[in-house]
């Protein structure tokens, strides 16, 4: 039996046009390796990212900060509602094998910092690269690419 592979795709809630291309491709290249996507399910990044996923039949699972399933971004599949702010952060860095940060601030930060304490791979598009351990990637093909790649040579998570 092949083991669910759960990707995360991190980043910025207000994203550039550039990153929501990114995020769009990353999106649709994780349903294309029959990834789960989980993600923070609001805007920006985490929009762009699901829309990409469900456009080609990917499952996205939503950790939602707040109190309603109705907040998540339209093509979140699984919307979970936490009612715990940034703290959900926690959350996303402890159900992805492995994370793609595209843009972001400091609630991308976070999810940085603790996915590099768990000893998860973090893949970065542009911005977060200088962040020790971090991978960076030039290109959302290249992002995914290393992810999987992590994901093939890392040790059995558990709870995945």
């Amino acid at each position: 039996m092949n083991r669910l592979q759960v990707i995360g795709v991190i980043g910025a809630g207000n994203v550039s046009a550039e990153g929501y291309e990114q995020a769009l491709r990353v999106g649709r290249l994780l349903a294309e390796q029959d990834c789960i996507l989980v993600c923070g399910g609001l805007g920006g990044v985490m929009e762009a990212a699901s829309r990409g996923c469900r456009e080609k039949g990917g499952t996205v699972i939503g950790i939602l900060p707040g109190s309603r399933a109705e907040d998540a971004n339209p093509y979140v599949s699984i919307p979970i509602v936490t009612d715990m702010g940034h703290a959900r952060n926690v959350i996303i860095a402890h159900t992805a094998q492995a994370l793609i940060a595209i843009e972001g601030e400091y609630g991308t930060l976070s999810e940085v910092a603790v996915s590099l304490k768990l000893g998860r791979p973090v893949i970065a598009l542009g911005k977060w690269q200088h962040v020790a351990g971090v991978l960076p990637a030039n290109s959302p093909d290249e992002a995914v690419r290393l992810a999987l790649s992590a994901l093939q040579r890392a040790p059995s998570q558990e709870g995945v």
